[in-house]
């Protein structure tokens, strides 16, 4: 199996088991110290009529019960974030799994589970926390990053084994990869894998935008930063300086900056003529607003739009993945079962109504099926002080989310994850959320009204 860069402009084990949409947060009262990112999650009452066709045709889902699956995953999304809070250093990981797709969160301490019930989740004990499998793996990605290994194609966290799962084509490769990091083997479990990752472009036509004339990649999300109007994208697509054109061959902007390898995400500011709009194109069947960015937890349905293949949806499978390219080793990105081919890099992936990621590479086809990765679209907005254009957005540009705060103090805390509603409090005031997003070091309150209202 061959693992791709997809680049080719369509903005584009305890108790009580409980089916996330069963989820309730009157439930999170026993995690109600995680925060106010818990008094709201998103609504998933409407679904453009692409993202349910594909969520029917990739999931097997009809419309309702791609509402009700979305809902219970907002919901779910919700208790995970506050448990992870709540349980500090004994938390272990989250994830969705079964055709009910009950949440379960894990624990390295028994005296937990009366807490994760009581939120309404499946409670698990296991041996190792998160913390300490993601100190493994980036030893793991240190090592990689000074010289990418050989037949190692990819490594994660699999929280449902409570293991760092490394893919490799031969077991002796993993051993030498695993040495070179001293990572211990009884956190380990290594798996054999043909994956053969590798960039690849494509010249072929389409919506989409063509960087300096030639090759062809798909918008993953409209932002801002100030007053500049630009998106944000796959960092495989352009270097900075690199000018595009938009899918009607008129000129369009250029990257002002891009991080691959390493990561996978650039940013792209446009002229203006182009006007950013808080959609994902739906290719003739209705385009999908994005009204946030909060990430779902592993397990969760999750939809794909790009310029090559249009709508394909799965599930996500891993957070956090590692993956190696003949460029070099990607940390970070999200692995999922949804396909993708040539062309499709850059494109959205989104939860409901959840921006989630910029497609980044795979393996396989949308004829045969595949694996693909995505790299995480708040680490993308963090990095280059953008905010993401969302439903509901102000039409005042935010101001430079990298200035600093001048009334420090309150509940708002870096980390958190808040949905739309939620309140928070800064330097004495109070302020409503008015998109979903997780929070980031420089975006206090006062800096980011694009994100906040005053009250």
């Amino acid at each position: 199996m061959e693992t791709t860069l997809f680049r080719r402009r369509a903005c584009a084990a305890a108790t009580a088991a409980v089916a996330v949409g069963a989820l309730a947060l009157a439930g999170l009262t026993g995690v109600a110290s995680a925060g106010p990112a818990d008094t709201a999650v998103p609504a998933a009452d409407r679904l453009s009529p692409g993202l349910a066709e594909a969520m029917r045709r990739d999931l097997g889902l009809d419309a309702g019960e791609a509402r009700a699956r979305i809902a219970g995953e907002y919901r779910a999304a919700a208790v995970a974030a506050a448990l992870e809070k709540s349980l500090g250093a004994d938390f272990a990981g989250a994830r969705l799994s079964g055709p009910a797709a009950v949440l379960t969160v894990a624990t390295t301490d028994r005296a937990d589970v009366a807490r994760i019930t009581a939120a309404g989740a499946r409670a698990e004990v296991v041996g190792h926390s998160l913390d300490r499998l993601e100190a493994a793996k980036a030893a793991l990605d240190e090592v990689a990053l000074r010289k990418a290994p050989k037949d190692v194609p990819s490594w994660y966290v699999d929280v449902r084994t409570n293991r760092l799962v490394v893919n490799a084509t031969r077991t002796e490769a993993a051993d030498v990869f695993l040495a070179a990091s001293g990572v211990s083997g009884d956190l380990v479990r290594i798996d054999r894998s043909a994956e053969q990752p590798r960039a690849y472009a494509d010249l072929r036509g389409g919506d989409a935008y063509y960087m300096n004339g030639s090759g062809r990649c798909s918008i993953g999300f409209p932002v801002r930063r100030g007053t500049q109007n630009g998106f944000v994208t796959a960092g495989h697509c352009g270097t900075p300086g690199v000018t595009t054109s938009g899918v009607n061959q008129q000129a369009q902007g250029s990257f002002q900056g891009s991080t691959f390898p390493g990561r996978d995400y650039a940013w792209v500011a446009v002229n203006a003529n182009w006007t950013p709009r808080a959609l994902v194109n739906g290719y003739g069947n209705g385009d999908v607003t994005v009204t946030g960015s909060i990430q779902a937890v592993a397990g969760s349905s999750v939809c794909r739009s790009g310029s090559t293949t249009g709508w394909h949806c799965g599930t996500i499978q891993q957070h956090g993945s590692s993956v190696t390219y003949p460029e070099g080793t990607i940390t970070g990105v999200t692995r999922t079962s949804v396909c993708a081919e040539p062309g499709d890099s850059g494109g959205s992936f989104i939860s409901g109504s959840q921006a989630q990621g910029v497609t980044s590479g795979g393996s396989g086809n949308c004829s045969q099926g595949g694996t693909t990765y995505y790299q995480p679209v708040n680490p993308a907005l963090a990095a280059y002080g953008l905010t993401l254009v969302t439903s509901g957005t102000p039409t005042d540009p935010p101001t430079d989310p990298t200035d600093p705060p001048t009334e420090p103090g309150g509940t708002w805390a870096a980390g958190t994850t808040y949905a739309t509603g939620a309140v928070a409090t800064y330097g004495g005031a109070s302020y409503r959320c008015l998109q979903g997003h997780r929070a980031q070091a420089g975006w206090q309150l006062p800096n980011v009204p694009a994100l906040w209202q005053r009250i």
